[in-house]
This record gives structure tokens, sequence and C-alpha cells, in this order.
């Protein structure tokens, strides 16, 4: 179809860009270059990538966890896991491995059943994880247990729950990572005085968007914003006084949680999202809102592309909600997800990663979402150019005397 030739001729010019990058320097190439011997020392690939913090010459459980890095050091990622969501879970943090360079901190908040599996896997990465209970600190635990998703409300607790932690990145399980989360973790420090937490909005366009057209509750601005991707500063979250509708005076975090519940949980779809649109409603000045590409999900292409900021700069955080890693409703985002699932490590990310990628894609452009390759690919791009000049150019550097 003319889709697919359009698409094929992108891929064409793609490839060809990589190849004349690879080679035009004169360098060794860099398939070649990963898996070839330096002086005085031979370089796996694993080396030459040692800082994507992993270590598989340890076995399992060996070392669990590593010296505790100080906040400035980690960057601190919480992800929340119940039911069948374990390899939703390895293969997010899998992508935030891949694709980042400091050093990550992981807080997995999981169910008793899933905690063994979780140890298992987890040990394979160089990272200081801690795995924590589903606990509630205040109201009724089943409530919160069942609110919207398995689980899902534990996210609301984090500030109660990490006392110790400054700031931290909470994504849901079914994100994944397409450039470094030292790319969002930089926003932090865009925040003014107020602002304690960001959030993408949950639709670009008010007319259609799903709290325009159907909430019964308050919800931040025009249309809303989602929780799958959030940043949070929780030293200010712990401190902060906000306004409410149930009482003149401010309440602490913690004490507004379960009467927020109460008061809304008649009105609410969403559950916890509903509750953190409901809290910056009356607290605006507390949110930072970043662009969609921080949080894109099929909402932005399945009826024509309306994520602005992702058609300029690409894809920086994939969302896959409503399941579609797993059927066939978005065969793009499917294919993202099985390529980073699949992707081994000792491979490099041009052969490994990119080209399967298209591969796949090329069967994809019956979709509107699939007519957009560039969308998803260009972070990508970045990312394996990036890695080509910091690990393999500087790298060459370091150990060549010319």
């Amino acid at each position: 179809s003319e889709a697919k030739l359009l698409v094929r001729g992108f891929f064409l010019l793609c490839n060809l860009c990589a190849y004349t990058y690879q080679f035009g320097l004169n360098l060794i190439p860099y398939s070649n270059m990963l898996k070839a011997p330096i002086k005085k020392k031979k370089s796996s690939h694993f080396e030459v990538f040692s800082s994507l913090c992993l270590n598989w010459k340890e076995k399992p459980g060996e070392q669990k966890h590593s010296k505790e890095p100080s906040s400035l050091q980690c960057m601190h990622l919480a992800v929340v896991a119940c039911g069948d969501r374990l390899e939703e879970t390895l293969i997010m943090l899998k992508s935030a491995v891949l694709f980042s360079n400091r050093r990550l901190c992981l807080h997995i908040f999981a169910e008793d059943s899933l905690k063994p599996e979780f140890e298992e896997k987890v040990s394979f990465f160089k990272f200081e994880y801690n795995i924590y209970p589903i606990t509630f600190s205040v109201g009724n635990a089943q409530e919160w247990k069942k609110l919207f998703k398995p689980c899902a409300a534990q996210r609301l607790f984090l500030p109660v729950i990490l006392k110790e932690v400054d700031s931290l990145l909470y994504v849901d399980t079914d994100v994944l990572f397409l450039r470094p989360i030292d790319d969002i973790w930089h926003i932090l420090k865009e925040f003014n005085s107020t602002q304690l937490a960001a959030m993408a909005p949950e639709h670009e366009i008010p007319k259609i968007g799903w709290y325009s057209r159907f909430a019964r509750h308050p919800y931040y601005g025009a249309t809303g914003v989602n929780s799958g991707v959030m940043l949070m500063n929780l030293t200010r979250i712990r401190n902060a006084q906000f306004k409410n509708s149930m009482i003149p005076s401010g309440l602490t975090w913690e004490e507004m949680l379960y009467p927020l519940y109460q008061k809304y949980k008649n009105y609410i779809t969403w559950g916890d999202q509903d509750l953190l649109n409901i809290i910056f409603y009356f607290n605006p000045e507390c949110l930072y809102v970043f662009p969609c590409q921080w949080n894109y999900r099929p909402d932005h292409c399945m009826y024509g592309s309306n994520c602005k900021g992702a058609e300029e700069e690409g894809v920086s955080i994939l969302h896959g909600n409503r399941g579609v890693y797993h059927d066939e409703k978005q065969p793009t985002f499917k294919a993202l997800y099985e390529v980073i699932r699949d992707f081994p490590f000792e491979d490099n990310l041009f052969q490994s990663l990119y080209y399967p990628l298209q591969s796949k894609f090329l069967d994809t452009v019956h979709t509107l979402c699939g007519r957009i390759p560039q969308v998803f690919l260009k972070q990508i791009e970045k990312t394996m150019k990036k890695v080509y000049e910091n690990r393999v150019i500087v790298y060459l550097g370091a150990n060549h005397r010319y």
C-alpha cells in the first residue's frame, strides 16, 4: 500500500543516516567495536556499557543491594505491582536501565505473592532496590486496594511511606522509557517555589477529553491530568498544607486522603487519578504540567496525531494503558513492548532493537499510530547516537592516542 511504501522510505533514510554516521567518522564500526578487543584489556559489550547498571556476572541474589548512594547521585523510581503485572514491571525496569545514565534507586510495592519472583529477577540489576508490602496508613485498606485497579491507590501513600526520600518518579507498570530517566528527572529543577508534583494532561483537545465530557467531580485545568507518570517532590508534599472542599483550613497530605475519598467515592471513575485531579483543582499552584511526550498514550495517535511535542521531539515515555501491549488493538505499542522485552543486553542497539522495531512497524501501517513511526523512533535514534558518542568514541579516545 502507499502508506507502507512511505514508511519503508522513511526507514531506508533512517538506516542510511545511521550507517553514514557509523562509518563516516573513519572509526571502528559500532557492531564490530563492541565485540573487538582493546589494547591490554579485552572489552566485552557488558564492560563498554557498564554504566547501564547491570552486572550479569553475579549470581542471582549474590548482591541484592548496592551501597546506599547519596540522594544527589540517585534517581528514585517507584512502581506498584499487583496481580499479573510482574512481567510488565520487569520490562519497564529493563527500558529504564537500558536508556539511563545515572544510578537508579528502585522502590517496588508488590503483593506478598510476587515478592519472591521480584527478589529473583531484580537481583540481576546492579542498583539499589527495596521491595515493600502494600500498605495504607489511613482509612480502610480493602477499600484502598480495590480502588480502580488493584493496589493503584498505593501511589497516594508514597510521601507517607518513603520518609527518607526527597523526590521520586512514579510510573505505572505499563510504561516504557524511550530516553534516559535523567531527562525527566531534570524537570524537578524547573519547579517553582510552590510546585511539588508534575504530570501530563489527560488529553490535548478539551472538547473530546474524558474529564471535560464525563467527570462528575472537580479536575485540574481544561482536560485533567494523567497520573501514570508522576514526578513528586516528597519533601514538599509532606510539608504542605492543602486547600480542600471539606474544611476552611488546610490539611496535610495524609490528613486529607481518606476524607477526600469518602466525600467523592461515589463520583469518581478512575480512582486515585481522580483524587489527584481533585487535589490539584483546589491547589493548582502546586502542579507542574509537563508535555504529552512524557506520557504518550494510544489516545495521542489512535484517532489522529494530537501530541505536538511528540511530533517535534519524539515520544519520551510510552504509556501502554488499556492493555495495548497484550492485544492487537494498537500493534505499534505492542511492537515496542515486545522488542524491548526480547532485546539481549549483549547485542547492540541498532541491530537488535532499532532494526527489529522498523520491521515490526511495517506491519502496523494499517493503524493511524503505525503511520507515524518517526514519532516513536526519534528519541531512540538520539539515544543510540549518544550511546555511540559517549560509550564508543570517548572510550576509544581514552585508550588510543594518535
